[in-house]
């Protein structure tokens, strides 16, 4: 991100958010850069910083929920947007800023359909994030300028958005179904009731909008294997 030396002035009714940030980038010095940015750009008390999605949850831990989130999509232990819904199922209400390199279309409507409050490409001026700040601030979502909304819906928008609505128990005991594993082993694994699995594997079911488990994990390796869900390589 260029860090230019001036920002327009704030539109008239904006209030910058105030509390604690967390930034998320696998890249020491662009992950410093966005530290400083969003320093100077907002009132932030303390800008968090972690190296991958495991540091970022547990940066989260026993501590209120972060004002703002900065995300790169290529993170070492993640697979694209599968970080995003992980995030956002931990940080609740906390709006996320997707911080990449890559802007093709899909891949921001991708991101905007699991969650992510706005979208900055990693080649903008610190002015954009202000600019991304204070849009979501207001209830809006930012959109990058070059963004063309496709006038058909996005043939994996629906899956992503099934996806996204899942818990974090859910997406947890989906994981093992796509690893293959049944019930009762899903049980040992998260120290639960098997009745319980099969109560959430039945919830999960109804979400995606499938009748099998089949299904339900077709239904996660279409979207991993389509553009809205890029590999972190």
């Amino acid at each position: 991100m260029t860090l230019d030396r001036t920002t327009p002035a704030d539109p008239a009714g904006s209030q910058l958010p105030q509390g604690w940030a967390l930034v998320i980038d696998d890249h020491p010095l662009f992950c410093d850069a966005l530290k400083l940015t969003l320093k100077s750009v907002a009132n932030f008390a303390e800008v968090a910083t972690a190296a991958c999605m495991d540091d970022a949850i547990k940066c989260l831990e026993d501590r209120p929920p972060p004002a703002l989130v900065l995300l790169d999509l290529n993170l070492p232990d993640v697979n694209g947007l599968d970080g995003l819904m992980h995030l956002k199922r931990h940080t609740k209400n906390s709006p996320v800023i997707i911080v990449s390199s890559m802007t093709d279309n899909s891949i921001i409507n991708g991101a905007i359909v699991a969650g992510a409050s706005g979208y900055v490409p990693k080649h903008s001026h610190r002015s954009v994030l202000k600019e991304a700040i204070l849009h979501i601030a207001d209830g809006g979502i930012y959109k990058p300028a070059g963004f063309v909304q496709g006038d058909a819906p996005d043939s994996n928008a629906q899956s992503v958005s099934r996806l996204s609505s899942l818990t974090n128990q859910q997406a947890r005991i989906l994981d093992l179904i796509c690893e293959g594993k049944l019930n009762k082993q899903i049980a040992y694994d998260l120290s639960i009731a098997e009745t319980t699995v099969k109560a959430h594997v039945t919830a999960i079911m109804h979400k995606l909008g499938v009748q099998s488990r089949t299904q339900a994990v077709l239904v996660v390796q279409e979207v991993k294997f389509s553009g809205a869900l890029p590999g972190s390589g």
